[in-house]
């Protein structure tokens, strides 16, 4: 790629060219595609999409695009970063979500605030390679003096869009939940902190960089009080929600058992459906209740190797789809997937489908991106990102077209290629108009630094030293 000519500030860039892509493609309505396609950008917001030979010719920085395919940064809407820290533990290779939940609890109980911070940092770079430009996280355990603040302060030196969760548990095993009593929190603790942190850091505003998440952990981890407190102190502050639901039988089963309804219905009881709200996994759930999640225009984040890692099911993608639901792609906890490549994840998006219903046509590479790149934006409740048109964020990535894991795709169907093929990482990033990696390369974070930092923080964790 890329020739860059810079003028001016290197903090924000008023405008930004991008020019000469081999392909740019836009995920619009229109499935609009330009060889020798380019944008520009002003103060980190799209004006034009096009033709180069239709846009400006100058800008404070200009990218050359010749050898890529440009499209909209993917957006990631679930995650949980500190399991960057546990992955491939041996004894929660091979276990199921509560067995892998208990094996995993006393480990992440010794997490602290600079493990947090390094971590958020690893699980962001591992992303943004891979071509992610948004990322909700789901941290639920905030043990040693660790807080949303050293999330928050990871996301913001590494220039990336972040929907940070303050999550929580409150039921420990004394009291019927799964999670050790060492490891919950007080409820009303837990509220006045979410409170604190929707007004350190929520920003409502459109192109916003940081955005909070009220999200208590899963229906076997909380107390249905918290639960129905959270959602008010959400909707009260015009904020978002998150949680897990209906990821195993197992949680099933607890429902049942515990509240005498199956997740669905337990989530309707509790007012956690609708608009702002998306729920992760939603793996067993029948056709009624993914009619009931879609009338509510309910999102639903979809976590396929996770899900197939620990054996948990397949969602029912299409109905919930077909139904109205708001679906995206999430990588999910990296100690259960062990990995945070989001276009990767779309791949897998397309091949368990196709497994799952035996039916070659069931996902198509360009409905997996599009649920990787629009989907995962609806799912956020953004509408400000995840195409490239006039009026969108500038938040998007080239994936180079000459690399040999793509050769032979690329002269029949490009697009198709990125998720059929080996799944690439990206050559460039640009989020809110400025330039986060180039020719491969992250700027301004030494990658194999970071490496070995989150690889002492982890042995340590681990071993308990």
């Amino acid at each position: 790629m890329s020739e860059e000519t810079r003028r001016g500030s290197t903090e924000l860039m008023a405008t930004l060219l991008l020019r000469d892509a081999d392909l740019l493609v836009a995920m619009d309505d229109a499935d609009s595609r330009w060889p020798g396609g380019g944008l520009y950008a002003v103060d980190g917001v799209i004006q034009r999409v096009g033709p180069t030979d239709s846009l400006p010719t100058e800008a404070d920085v200009v990218l050359d695009g010749r050898g890529l395919l440009v499209m909209p940064g993917l957006i990631n809407t679930h995650h949980h970063f500190t399991q960057t820290l546990t992955r491939a533990v041996p004894a929660a290779q091979n276990a199921t979500l509560f067995g892998w939940l208990k094996t995993l609890y006393p480990i992440w109980a010794r997490i602290t605030p600079e493990a947090v911070y390094v971590a958020t940092k690893t699980a962001i770079a591992e992303l943004m390679l891979s071509g992610c430009t948004c990322s909700s996280d789901h941290t639920y355990l905030w043990p040693n003096g660790a807080r949303v603040d050293d999330q928050v302060r990871a996301a913001q030196e590494m220039g990336f869009r972040f929907h940070v969760s303050r999550g929580a548990m409150s039921v420990g095993e004394s009291e019927g939940g799964l999670p050790p009593d060492s490891v919950v929190e007080d409820e009303e603790a837990i509220l006045l902190d979410t409170r604190r942190a929707i007004e350190a850091y929520h920003d409502a505003a459109r192109y916003a960089m940081t955005r909070v998440v009220v999200a208590p952990c899963s229906p076997f981890t909380v107390s249905r009080d918290l639960m129905r407190e959270s959602a008010a102190l959400a909707r009260a502050y015009g904020v978002t929600l998150h949680t897990h639901l209906a990821e195993t039988r197992d949680e099933e089963a607890y429902c049942r058992e515990a509240f005498g309804v199956r997740p669905v219905e337990l989530m309707e009881q509790l007012g956690w459906m609708g608009e702002d709200v998306w729920h992760a996994h939603v793996v067993w759930v029948d056709d009624a209740e993914a009619g009931r999640i879609g009338r509510s225009h309910t999102g639903a984040a979809h976590c396929p190797s996770s899900n197939m890692r620990l054996a948990s099911g397949v969602m029912p993608l299409r109905q919930l789809l077909d139904a109205g639901a708001r679906v995206g792609l999430g990588v999910d906890g990296s100690a259960s997937n062990d990995g945070g490549h989001l276009l990767a994840e779309a791949r897998q998006a397309l091949l368990l489908r196709r497994l799952a219903t035996l039916d070659p046509a069931a996902l198509t590479p360009h409905e997996a991106l599009r649920l990787a790149t629009r989907g995962g934006a609806s799912a956020l409740g953004r509408d400000d990102i995840g195409v490239l048109a006039p009026g969108m964020a500038a938040d998007f990535v080239g994936y180079r077209l000459d690399s040999l894991g793509l050769a032979g795709g690329v002269p029949h169907d490009p697009l198709a290629a990125l998720v059929l093929c080996q799944p690439p990482n990206v050559d460039l990033s640009v989020i809110d108009g400025k330039v986060r990696v180039q020719r491969g390369q992250m700027l301004d974070v030494d990658v194999e630094a970071l490496a070995r930092e989150h690889n002492r923080i982890a042995r340590v964790l681990v071993d308990g030293a």
